[in-house]
């Protein structure tokens, strides 16, 4: 039997193929032994690699492998061909595969690194922002409570309630166990305890200002750890087993007001503080966080600011406590000043109209006595009295003026008038005195001065008449020049008005008017003293010119109520004076005041025979006085003494009516309406006059108002009513009182 070997025999080895095994296994094992290091290197610098077992598996699989190549370079043996080609191209592409894998190992490891690296940076990254998310939910927790604890704080402006909500609040936000304010004393040298949580410690506690604790927390403006057995945390009674919890303390400015006088807080201190305690429970681990401190330091300077608007409120309460107390006695004494100025003007009032009388008496019958036949030494005595007379009543209207200036109460009366005839009347009147004297009035006016202008030309007239008749009066011989002009647009010369400028317009322009004298003079030193009330130039010479000292001071101030400047020049003593004054007047045709203008009357009457007259005065001999004048210019006259027999006795007869009016007109007033409500209109009305004692502008338009024709004002001469019988047959009303 024949046996069939199969196994191949076995063929001499190829020296090539043997070579290629070899250097194969030489780098097999080479890669595989490199492998592992690199390995080491990552997991070495991968610190936070998570599968470092895996690594090392790998890595002793990995070395395993290579030393049983590195083995099979000793048991090297002869094979098959076949087996030898397999083998040796198994091994080549081992060889290259192991060698590639250990050499892009080398590239790629890095690369891991450095995606481990910023995945380690982003993880560092987001648990940094999850702590910052933590500080900003915790900043926006601490700002809700500290936005609650300023409304509850601030929404009162007492300060005790303010206190202790305060308290109230931060010992419910903070899970306190107490809470407690020390306040400084009055004197500044102690705290005392004056707010508490619990009130376990008696409210009135004192302690030394000047505590090493307390200045400790006084210097920092941050919430300060104290220790619990500080002298100002001893909030509550210590013994057994009890632990206090963490205290801390944190300072409460105080404002100072230099007129603060709250009764407990320091009264010279400039800066002081509160002392806020507070205390975490003592049957927990709790701790102070950063974000409770700062709240603390919050609420306390929230505190600060509430208190001082507190402080500042109660301030201005005071105030207006003190304002409005002030407001009464004001307003008292403003009713006591006005119940004095009324009772001061009832009395001129009364006294006025009680003088005026007498007067209008002594002055009727002495004109009427000039109108008699008289011896020279007869007409000289009856000149003297109405010389006097007429002194007495100039008196009268200067007190009655002036008592009107003071209180406001007088008012220009504007009206259109003739400017030039004001002048020339004013040189007409003092000419008899300035005759007697020898002294020569001249009269200049400027040749672009208005005839007519709208003012108070009775005012005008009387201040006019008042400084040329102190010039009259102070000078014994020479001459005295009255020059009017327009002002031009300069500063004037007086001292006491440097910054008067009068600038004239379309509507109104500025008269000036000049009086200069050659009489006795003044010191210049007494010029300014001479507008004063009852002040007069004292020299020697002068104190024998007699006067009131009124004049003057009645000029300025009606000067002043038309706007301009009134001023006085003197070179000295015997050296005469100049007086000069500017007043602002309308221009007539550019204003919306009626045309007032009245021109002369063709002719004065002497006598009125026959005229019939109805008089009611209730004075008998203010009565028989006006009686005797209206009779001795021929008129028919009916005398009645009361209101009700008047308007019984009036009838369309009676051509003029003469109405006395007393302090209380209104029954007058009452009686003027009547009478013509009962006269109808086809029939001749009576043309009806107030005589009064005590003229204003009220008691005109009363009287105009009730269809009076004109106000005649006492005292007055036969002379003067003579013109006002004139005036009104000619006129039907009467241009002036």
């Amino acid at each position: 039997m024949d046996y069939c070997n199969c196994i191949e025999p076995q063929w001499p080895a190829d020296e090539l193929l043997m070579k290629f095994q070899f250097i194969s296994d030489f780098f097999i094992a080479l890669a595989y032994f490199s492998i592992p290091l690199e390995l080491i290197y990552f997991v070495k610098k991968s610190a936070l690699f998570p599968y470092r077992w895996v690594l090392v598996q790998f890595g002793a699989f990995i070395v395993l492998c290579g030393a049983t190549h590195l083995i099979n370079l000793w048991t090297f043996s002869t094979h098959s061909r076949t087996v030898e080609v397999v083998i040796t191209t198994a091994k080549v592409l081992t060889a290259a595969v192991s060698c590639a894998t250990a050499l892009m190992l080398v590239h790629i490891i890095p690369d891991l690194l450095s995606v481990k690296t910023r995945e380690l940076f982003l993880k560092n990254k987001a648990a940094q922002l999850d702590h910052e998310m933590g500080l900003i939910r915790t900043q926006e927790e601490t700002g809700r409570h500290v936005r609650m604890l300023t409304h509850e704080i601030r929404s009162t402006l007492d300060r005790h309630t303010i206190l202790k909500t305060t308290l109230i609040e931060l010992g419910r936000t903070l899970a306190l166990e107490e809470c407690a304010l020390w306040m400084p004393t009055r004197t500044g040298l102690e705290l005392q305890l004056s707010y508490t949580l619990h009130h376990q410690n008696p409210v009135g506690f004192t302690v030394p200002i000047h505590l090493p604790v307390i200045n400790q927390v006084f210097s920092s403006d941050r919430a300060v750890k104290i220790s619990p057995n500080s002298p100002v945390a001893k909030l509550r009674p210590t013994g057994g087993k009890y632990i206090p919890g963490e205290v801390v303390a944190v300072r409460v400015p105080l404002l100072h007001l230099s007129n603060f006088q709250i009764y407990d807080w320091p009264e010279h201190s400039t800066k002081c503080y509160a002392l806020m305690i507070l205390m975490l429970p003592s049957d927990s681990a709790r701790h102070w966080h950063v974000h409770e401190l700062e709240l603390v330091q919050v609420v306390a300077d929230q505190v600060a600011v509430a208190l001082s608007h507190a402080a500042i409120l109660e301030e201005s309460m005071k105030a207006r406590e003190m304002l409005m107390e002030q407001n009464v006695a004001l307003d008292l004494a403003r009713r006591e000043a006005e119940t004095a100025i009324r009772a001061r003007n009832d009395f001129l009032a009364v006294m006025n109209h009680e003088m005026r009388n007498p007067m209008h008496a002594i002055i009727a019958l002495s004109s009427l006595l000039q109108e008699t036949e008289l011896t020279p030494e007869q007409r000289l005595m009856v000149e003297t009295v109405l010389k006097s007379s007429n002194l007495l009543a100039t008196l009268i209207n200067d007190v009655l003026d002036l008592s009107r200036l003071e209180d406001g109460s007088l008012e220009l009366d504007l009206v259109t008038f003739n400017l030039h005839a004001v002048f020339k009347e004013v040189v007409q009147l003092i000419k008899p005195i300035a005759s007697v004297k020898k002294l020569l009035v001249t009269l200049t006016l400027a040749s672009d001065l208005p005839e007519h202008a709208i003012g108070d030309e009775k005012r005008l007239m009387q201040t006019i008449l008042s400084i040329v008749g102190n010039a009259v009066k102070f000078s014994k011989e020479g001459s005295i020049s009255i020059a009017a002009c327009i002002a031009k647009s300069e500063p004037l010369q007086d001292a006491q008005a440097p910054y008067f400028f009068p600038v004239p317009s379309d509507t109104h322009f500025y008269l000036r008017v000049q009086v200069k004298d050659s009489g006795l003079g003044l010191n210049p030193q007494d010029i300014p003293k001479l507008f004063n009330k009852f002040v007069q130039n004292q020299s020697v010479e002068n104190r024998n010119c007699g006067g009131t000292g009124l004049g003057l001071a009645i000029c300025k101030r009606f000067v002043n109520l038309m706007e301009g400047q009134i001023w006085i020049e003197s070179e000295g003593l015997g050296k005469g004076c100049t007086a000069s004054f500017v007043v602002k007047l309308g221009i007539a045709g550019h204003s919306n005041e009626p045309d007032l203008c009245v021109e002369p009357l063709n002719r004065v009457q002497t006598n009125f025979p026959g005229l019939k007259v109805l008089l009611m005065d209730d004075n008998g001999v203010s009565r028989m006085v006006t009686k005797g004048l209206l009779m001795h210019l021929g008129c028919d006259v009916t005398v009645t003494s009361s209101t009700d027999e008047c308007f019984q006795v009036v009838s369309p007869e009676y051509k003029v009516v003469f109405i006395e009016i007393g302090t209380s007109g209104t029954g007058v007033y009452e009686v003027a309406r009547a009478i013509r409500e009962k006269i109808p209109t086809r029939h001749w009305r009576p043309l009806i006059v107030a005589l009064t004692g005590n003229i204003n502008r009220a008691t005109k338009d009363n009287c105009f108002r009730v269809g009076m024709k004109g106000v005649l004002l006492k005292p007055i001469s036969l002379g003067k009513m003579r013109s006002v019988l004139s005036e009104l047959l000619e006129r039907g009303t009467l241009h002036e009182s």
